[in-house]
């Protein structure tokens, strides 16, 4: 969904272009991606459990989300709309790299997967009306927006009554400087550099109230942290570096199958 100039966007045209170079590599899983297939078990995980009983629904079921629709904000490459999909989601992935969304459909068309994939922000969606979502997905995004506010109103109003939020960032903190900034980037070559800019971090308290001043509440936080040794990541307590969130929008929670 372009840009038709009848609404702001919080979208950074700098780091627009930073992904789009890499749009090839989503799915290569020892390619510039490499960290975010690491993650992925763990981001899974923690939408399937958390959506799952929201919904009282059987986290373990089959297809433990089949008729919640589901938007997933900066969708990228579809490294997590096309399980969700797979868990039984109707599954809308937006994202404001066209050539990114180019790779996410040709990705699913090649696996037979229905996904509504869609150029555009979440502050086109809000103003063009677009029907609200059981399931709204904010991973990895917050970190790279203009305006967190701005960007919080928008994504809100994608949201139903009684619906769910999940979201993932980096907390500005030391430890997440010299972690998931110097050390991602820099050390352990991770990820590109410039990758993340840490002023840009948000805070769990500030997240929090950016989230309740557009009538979203956080329910719960989760830490993420990395085992060198598995090579793999975990759910923790420690929220200082990155961290999950699952907010809900007050109101009646659809008990659709």
């Amino acid at each position: 969904m372009p840009n038709n100039g009848s609404a702001s966007t919080t979208a950074s045209p700098e780091e627009i272009a930073r992904f789009s170079a890499l749009a090839e590599a989503w799915w290569d899983p020892d390619g510039e991606f490499k960290p975010l297939h690491r993650l992925n078990p763990t981001r899974i995980r923690f939408i399937r459990d958390r959506v799952a009983r929201h919904f009282r629904r059987d986290p373990h079921a089959p297809r433990p989300l089949d008729g919640l629709t589901l938007l997933d904000i900066g969708c990228g490459g579809g490294l997590l709309s096309e399980p969700m999909t797979r868990l039984g989601a109707r599954v809308t992935g937006i994202d404001a790299g066209e050539r990114i969304i180019g790779v996410a459909r040709v990705h699913a068309d090649q696996l037979g997967l229905d996904i509504d994939y869609r150029c555009g922000s979440p502050e086109h969606l809000s103003a063009a009306g677009e029907a609200p979502y059981d399931v709204v997905l904010n991973m990895e995004v917050v970190e790279h927006v203009t305006d967190v506010r701005l960007y919080f109103s928008a994504c809100s109003k994608l949201l139903k009554p009684g619906g769910v939020m999940i979201l993932s960032t980096i907390n500005r903190s030391l430890k997440a400087l010299a972690l998931a900034k110097i050390g991602a980037e820099y050390v352990l070559r991770w990820l590109p550099a410039g990758t993340h800019d840490w002023r840009k971090f948000v805070r769990p308290s500030e997240l929090a109230r950016e989230l309740r001043a557009s009538g979203v509440e956080v329910v719960e936080f989760k830490g993420m942290s990395y085992d060198p040794l598995g090579g793999s990541w975990r759910l923790t307590d420690d929220l200082s570096v990155n961290y999950l969130a699952c907010a809900r929008r007050s109101g009646p929670t659809s008990r659709k199958p």
